[in-house]
């Protein structure tokens, strides 16, 4: 079954190969450096993150590109309202954004590129898209004109004939359907930071960030272009005005859009307590693992209704795939195979494929895992397992956590290393053995307060960390 993927362009599920040889070309807008990301932000990022894991799986290589954006309208007036430059400002959040990424185990794109390293590029880009007849300038600031882009609204699948022509919007963000010009360089105001040059002092627009960013880096036409749903207009509608006003060429070739994130139900909102941020979880207690596999556990084009019992049931099911990995590893199993037992794995790995090839269903894909688990632990307990099954068993949970990436919980600060463990398990049964039952006990205690739970079985001895 060929790789496929819903293409907000043309409202298909369409059959996905690269533009050239084995590369995927893929964008990402990456987070807006002025406050901490939230849980939404992040559904967004999981998704992309569970996105170009399967795309390397497949046997792809990835050239993906995702950008900072580091000036914009909020950042210019929280770094004034501080008194500190738009790098003062923005490096904490750039920073906080990428711990938070590592925290969730999002894997680095390619490149990260920042707008602010790319200002010239889009001076050259506005001139260009004037000397084209694309251009307007008003008081100091220029605007693209979208009347002369006959094909606007071809990705928000609206029909913006009716505008008012030469109404503008000079602000970053601006209301759903309100398609008017859109401005691509900022005159300065009063003391705002700006940047000199042809177009005189300001600063770039939001849109046009994006398209120099990714076409310097992934050429004219890129293979993917992913980002959450509320962008689609008007920034990604824009990004296409742009570029193909810009090149004569298609933008991009597939648009992949993440649905909405709720908070029970409701939209997340500070005012109305239900605004969450990664840290927020963590300091409640909460395991980085766990709200990982929940924002990857609904399909991406699915709205995701996040609760405080989903995540209690994320890491219950992590707890789940962590027992079976262990009682995979642990026990003692006869030699040779089962048949029954490794036709189960190839059809699991078969429906998880499948299910991941056709649009990234993670839902179905983790159905499929699961429901390996509950007939292999019955097969078990009546014995018709055997050493070879085990290691087909791994392979899949390897395959399976090669995308997903929560078997192994989260290193924590002064954690005790699985080697210490492994060490003072050992010992303590050396010392049980030699019925230095005081040494024993100690060690148990020892590893508890470290979080680990020892369970001694007719095997030898397993642990886990709480």
């Amino acid at each position: 079954m060929p790789l496929r993927f819903y293409n907000t362009l043309s409202q298909q599920v369409e059959d996905f190969s690269p533009l050239e040889s084995n590369t995927v070309r893929m964008y990402t807008c990456g987070p807006t450096v002025y406050h901490y990301v939230h849980i939404g932000n992040l559904r967004t990022f999981t998704f992309q993150d569970i996105l170009r894991r399967w795309l390397r799986a497949r046997g792809y290589r990835l050239l993906h590109v995702m950008n900072i954006t580091d000036v914009e309208d909020k950042i210019i007036r929280n770094a004034m309202a501080q008194g500190k430059t738009i790098g003062e400002y923005t490096a904490e959040y750039e920073k906080a954004f990428l711990e938070d990424a590592a925290a969730l185990r999002l894997e680095t794109p390619e490149k990260l590129v920042r707008a602010t390293e790319h200002i010239n590029e889009m001076i050259d880009a506005i001139i260009r898209l004037g000397e084209k007849g694309y251009t307007y300038d008003s008081e100091g600031s220029t605007y693209f004109r979208i009347a002369n882009f006959p094909e606007y609204g071809k990705l928000s699948h609206s029909n913006f004939e009716g505008h008012r022509a030469g109404a503008r919007v000079d602000v970053d963000e601006y209301d759903k359907d309100d398609a008017r010009d859109f401005v691509l360089w900022k005159r300065r105001k009063d003391n705002e930071p700006s940047w000199e040059g042809p177009l005189g002092p300001g600063r770039p627009g939001w849109h046009i960030e994006c398209s120099v960013m990714a076409m310097k880096y992934l050429g004219e036409t890129i293979d993917l272009h992913t980002g959450g749903i509320d962008l689609t207009f008007p920034h990604h509608e824009n990004e296409i005005a742009q570029s193909e006003a810009l090149t004569g060429r298609p933008f991009v070739r597939v648009w992949l859009h993440a649905e909405h994130l709720m908070v029970e139900g409701q939209k997340m909102a500070k005012s109305l307590g239900n605004f969450y941020t990664l840290r927020d979880l963590l300091e409640r207690g909460c395991q980085p693992e766990g709200v990982r596999y929940l924002l990857a556990s609904v399909p991406y084009r699915k709205k995701l209704n996040f609760t405080f019992d989903g995540l209690k049931a994320a890491e219950t099911a992590i707890e789940r795939l962590r027992n079976f990995k262990l009682r995979v590893d642990t026990e003692t199993f006869p030699e040779g195979r089962v048949e029954a037992s490794s036709a189960r794995a190839q059809e699991a790995r078969t429906h998880f494929d499948a299910a991941l090839d056709d649009d990234l269903n993670t839902a179905e894909a983790l159905a499929a895992l699961f429901e390996y688990i509950r007939e292999t632990n019955t097969a078990m307990d009546a014995g018709d397992f055997r050493s070879g099954n085990a290691a087909e068993a791994r392979d899949l949970l390897s395959h399976f956590d090669s995308v997903f990436d929560v078997l192994c919980p989260a290193a924590q600060a002064g954690a005790i290393s699985d080697e210490e463990v492994e060490r003072l398990v050992a010992e303590r049964a050396a010392a049980r053995k030699a019925r230095d039952f005081n040494r024993a006990d100690e060690i148990r205690r020892q590893l508890s307060d470290q979080g680990i739970t020892l369970e001694d079985t007719k095997d030898g001895i397993r642990w886990k960390r709480k």
